[in-house]
C-alpha cells in the first residue's frame, strides 16, 4: 500500500526545524534526503530511517522493519510529533553517512 500525502506533508511538517530535509517520490513511497544524503523514508505510512551507529544510540528500543521485501532493515522512529529530536536524529544520521556519489 503505497503511502499517503497527508503522512509525507506531516512528516515534512515536523522536519521543518531542520531546514535542509527533501523528499523524491519512489514508486509510492518517498525517500527522505538531509544535507543531499539519503537517510530514510516514508513506507507504508511509516517513519524508517537507516540503522547508524547515532541513530541506533538516539533510538535504542526501536523496532527494526523492512520497507519492502528484500530490502535491509530499518529503524522505524515512533516520537514524530517531537520535532527538536527529529532534527537531531536526521542531522547525527546525515553526518554519519559519505557524500553522495556525482553523476556524470
Amino acid at each position: 500500500m503505497p503511502s499517503s500525502v497527508s503522512y509525507l506533508t506531516y512528516i515534512l511538517d515536523s522536519l521543518s526545524l531542520h531546514g535542509d530535509v527533501s523528499c523524491r517520490p519512489m514508486m509510492g513511497e518517498y525517500i527522505l534526503y538531509c544535507e543531499g544524503k539519503p537517510v530514510g523514508g516514508i513506507y507504508d505510512d511509516r517513519l524508517l530511517v537507516k540503522p547508524t551507529p547515532s541513530a541506533l544510540r538516539l533510538l535504542p528500543n526501536a523496532p527494526r522493519e523492512l520497507p519492502y521485501p528484500g530490502a535491509k532493515e530499518m529503524l522505524l522512529v515512533e516520537e514524530t510529533d517531537d520535532r527538536a529530536f527529529l532534527a537531531v536524529l536526521f542531522s547525527t544520521i546525515a553526518a554519519e553517512l559519505p557524500a553522495p556519489k556525482k553523476r556524470k
